[in-house]
């Protein structure tokens, strides 16, 4: 990913986040007299061919999207954390789930009727800016497909720990935090590759001081260093063999970064 495209991505990502909160507050009136629901951790929300006509929001917890293979092989296609909305693409007229909503933890869950949902975006006045989210939502997912064909599961997996950091990330001045709970088994599945290339991978970053992890063994993203590094690889300036003793930073002070 260069420099400009991830540039790029974070303003787009910023634009969303003003109305990802005016949803929440919105949901939040919508659905104060609902009665919650408890999922248990690796409980399913709802399996792939389930048939229902809910927007699911979540007040606490953790949830992963999963598909299958034919063979059996899982393909996470998304994380969803307290405030964010998940299942809305049976909005689009799908008789049935295409995709499996595991709970990562115990979550704590709201469902909203199809009809009940769109109603309330409309009477906040909420369509425009939903119709702007789903447009980012399948832009990232166009990207994973981009990604799986054109580009090695190493940077695979930085463009995944950054696209991570930009939409479920704590920033502060130098670095993001990811508060979510992935496993290397997780983020094999994301990535599409083996838990031992990602723990090969995780340590590398971690050498190269690229990731940490903290005392509350959260997962810190050095953002700029990555993006850098994963420019760096895919310009051909670093290769995966030499990487472990490679730093981007004198690279970028030479001025090699490709424009």
């Amino acid at each position: 990913m260069g420099i400009e495209k991830y540039t790029s991505m974070k303003q787009q990502a910023h634009r969303v986040d003003p109305f990802k909160e005016r949803l929440r507050e919105s949901l939040q009136r919508e659905t104060l007299n609902s009665r919650s629901v408890r999922i248990a951790r690796h409980a399913n929300v709802y399996t792939c061919g389930d048939q229902d006509e809910m927007v699911y929001y979540i007040e606490s917890g953790q949830i992963k999207l999963l598909m299958l293979s034919p063979e059996g092989k899982e393909c996470l296609l998304a994380i969803h954390s307290a405030g964010d909305i998940f299942g809305e693409l049976i909005l689009s007229g799908l008789d049935s789930r295409r995709e499996t909503a595991t709970a990562m933890e115990e979550t704590i869950l709201k469902k909203i009727p199809c009809s009940q949902f769109l109603a309330r975006l409309e009477h906040d006045s909420l369509l425009e800016g939903f119709v702007r989210y789903l447009a980012v939502r399948i832009a990232d997912q166009q990207q994973v497909i981009a990604n799986l064909v054109t580009v090695d599961s190493e940077q695979r997996l930085g463009k995944t720990l950054l696209q991570l950091a930009r939409t479920v990330g704590e920033r502060d001045q130098q670095s993001t935090r990811i508060e979510l709970k992935i496993s290397h088994d997780e983020l094999s599945e994301m990535v599409g590759t083996t838990r031992p290339r990602i723990s090969l991978f995780m340590k590398r970053f971690r050498n190269l001081g690229l990731i940490e992890t903290n005392l509350d063994r959260f997962l810190v993203i050095n953002e700029k260093k990555l993006a850098d590094y994963i420019a760096l690889r895919a310009a051909g300036h670093v290769s995966p063999r030499r990487s472990d003793s490679f730093n981007p930073v004198q690279l970028l002070d030479k001025g090699s970064l490709p424009n």
